[in-house]
């Protein structure tokens, strides 16, 4: 077991006092079947449904800061129409009954007008049923499976797709790495390493690469001797792993222990500080997907990297980045609703955002509610994780130039460790 620190002790205070001052406050009566909920005075209250605890912890309480940090400039700067806004905050333990029993309780007890959704794909898609079912918008941050806003009109997100993802590793590994063989090996029971690895796959093929191998892992595995064994002897020269930070460094550990020395690509699920402590010297050099790159900002980025560091003693993750922007969309979104910011009203003018300036870039929603923004790839270091190069999706107006970033060659890793540090305990609220 870990000890808390003093930082997480005191977001630990902030969530519980959160839910406590939502609880205690005057509530609006709740609305019925597809009228959600909403007041004409008071607080607005914005609820979230995040896993502050268990295996995803690092994720949720990521997030969690980011969505705080919104809520604190938003309310700086007079809330909405004069009303403030809260932000209340439940732990979902990264559980599919939790998660349901969060969204319902966040719609008939707080009284929440619009809810920000899981960073678990999963998840979100337990969530964004009752959302849709009982008339309350849902902006996920980073869900990027496909099914999240195929549930319904109500639910949005601020994250690319899986399919773009994948397209974006495919097209990195084949065309700057100059990859033609390599395997895959994905969560067979998360819907977000099924559809990346999807993704990924169709696009490699299709460029003319080979698939050597498709091996599968259910989460909490640690020992994955079986499946690189295999994959030794098929000459993969890299593995796409889409899967999350804690089993993707175990498995880097298992690949270079059996002599399998290739380097890793995977999505954003492996972005964590904890990456490296788990995988230590054994996940460097490799690559994956993500969101936002502290060390590839602009202006507004840079504005609010120094912002979130000066608030939280750390620079912002991109989760951390994506739960402020999804934070601040629905804030937006509230101010612009036509009357009564009623969650009819905010559904409405989420819909019709057009260039929303979010840090993870302008977010202006296609007819199923997901964003057209581009991509990033990083490279993992043994200090961090430096940007490599941005990609557009097709069809997007072209990004403003970066210096680009030159991209090391990936050497066979020294064996290496790296001891996994148990996520502290939450209370309050992988893709």
């Amino acid at each position: 077991m870990t000890r808390f620190s003093a930082a997480r002790r005191l977001l630990l205070l902030s969530s519980m006092s959160l839910a406590l001052v939502a609880a205690s406050g005057c509530k609006p009566k709740a609305g019925g079947e597809g009228e959600g909920s909403g007041a004409q005075s008071g607080p607005l209250v914005i609820g979230a449904f995040l896993s502050l605890t268990g295996s995803k912890a690092d994720f949720g309480i990521k997030t969690q800061q980011g969505a705080l940090l919104a809520i604190d400039e938003a309310n700086a700067a007079g809330g909405v129409g004069g009303r403030p806004v809260k932000l209340v905050i439940l732990d979902d333990q990264g559980t599919a009954d939790e998660a349901g029993n969060a969204v319902t309780r966040l719609i008939d007890v707080e009284n929440a007008s619009a809810i920000m959704g899981e960073v678990s794909s999963s998840l979100s898609l337990v969530g964004g049923r009752i959302a849709q079912r009982r008339g309350v918008p849902m902006v996920s941050p980073s869900s990027t499976n496909t099914q999240v806003t195929e549930i319904g009109n109500f639910v949005f997100r601020t994250c690319f797709i899986d399919p773009f993802q994948g397209e974006v590793m495919a097209t990195f590994a084949k065309e700057k790495q100059g990859f033609t063989r390599i395997a895959v090996i994905k969560d067979v029971r998360n819907d977000y390493s099924i559809g990346l690895a999807k993704s990924f796959i169709e696009t490699f093929t299709k460029n003319g690469g080979t698939i050597v191998a498709e091996e599968s892992y259910n989460e909490g595995d640690t020992d994955f001797s079986a499946q690189l064994t295999k994959i030794k002897a098929l000459d993969a020269q890299a593995l796409f792993v889409p899967g999350y930070y804690t089993e993707v460094g175990n498995l880097a550990k298992n690949s270079r222990r059996l002599g399998l020395n290739v380097p890793l690509l995977g999505g954003d699920g492996w972005e964590s500080p904890k990456l490296r402590e788990i995988g230590g010297a054994d996940i460097v050099g490799s690559f994956y997907s993500n969101h936002f790159a502290p060390d590839n900002a602009n202006e507004k980025s840079t504005a609010f990297i120094a912002t979130y560091t000066k608030r939280w003693n750390e620079p912002p993750t991109a989760l951390a980045t994506l739960g402020y922007d999804a934070t601040a969309l629905i804030i937006d979104a509230m101010r612009r609703a036509k009357g009564e910011p009623t969650p009819a009203a905010i559904r409405d003018a989420l819909e019709a955002t057009k260039a929303f300036p979010a840090i993870t870039g302008a977010v202006t929603f296609d007819a199923n509610r997901n964003p057209v923004k581009p991509a990033v790839v990083l490279q993992v270091t043994e200090t961090g994780d430096k940007f490599v190069t941005e990609i557009q999706p097709a069809g997007a107006a072209p990004a403003a130039p970066a210096p680009a970033a030159p991209v090391a060659p990936v050497a066979p890793a020294a064996p290496g460790s790296g001891a996994a540090a148990a996520p502290a305990a939450g209370s309050g609220a992988a893709k």
